[in-house]
């Protein structure tokens, strides 16, 4: 089964000085057919105008992890990181018994486009974590680079978090393909730009589409894209 999810039908809030859209029910936003899929709880994407950001605040009891699409994000933590992320960086932060950070734009000018994804840790409190990665173009052309996942002895992932689920980094072409076996899992794709055909559905720009029941996933490049693949837990 596939739930399609248009770009046009996620939450919106406008803050001026930021543009956010919602594929799951966030703050306000209240969506009951579409709280979460499985373990991934948030799925924003957020466009900051320059200077803008989010001042400090806290979390507790999730994974985040941040893709940067467009721009520099500058942030700040209570464990004392502080780090630039770019286009082709994933930020990773568990929260777990509690951390305050801050974002910003790292530009006073130039826009900052992002996705920010939340994920429920199989368990509770334990030490909050950071990490951050970069992924070259040439790991991700035409392919499902992995970029996050649970701890693995056999297949570690460069990024470890606390849930049996898997992030996945893809740029396709027109001519590009890349397949995913499912084997009874369950599976989220976000359209981050251009366009691509997921088991025979056309998804454009900001674009999502949930799996369930199907054997595997199977991604096709319609123009050049990039997307983001969540692999989950049933």
């Amino acid at each position: 089964m596939i739930t399609l999810r248009r770009s046009a039908d996620r939450g919106h809030a406008d803050h001026g000085w930021l543009d956010a859209r919602h594929t799951f029910s966030f703050a306000s936003y209240f969506d009951p057919e579409f709280m979460q899929w499985g373990s991934l709880r948030v799925l924003n994407q957020d466009r900051i105008r320059g200077g803008g950001g989010f001042p400090r605040h806290p979390h507790q009891d999730m994974e985040i992890v941040t893709v940067v699409l467009e721009g520099e994000l500058r942030h700040e933590d209570s464990m004392g990181n502080g780090s630039v992320i770019r286009p082709g960086d994933v930020q990773y932060m568990s929260a777990g018994t509690g951390v305050t950070h801050s974002e910003f734009n790292a530009s006073e000018n130039e826009p900052l486009h992002l996705l920010q994804m939340w994920v429920m840790p199989a368990r509770p409190g334990g030490e909050p974590r950071y990490d951050q990665r970069h992924f070259t173009p040439a790991e991700r052309q035409g392919r499902l680079a992995l970029a996050a996942g649970p701890a693995s002895e056999t297949s570690p992932a460069p990024i470890t978090i606390g849930q049996d689920a898997r992030l996945l980094l893809g740029t396709f072409d027109a001519s590009e393909a890349a397949d995913l076996p499912l084997s009874g899992r369950r599976a989220w794709v976000h359209v981050a730009s251009g366009a691509v055909r997921v088991n025979g559905h056309d998804l454009g720009p900001g674009d999502g589409a949930g799996l369930v029941d199907e054997a595997e996933l199977r991604i096709e490049g319609l123009e050049r894209a990039e997307v983001v693949v969540w692999d989950l837990a049933p």
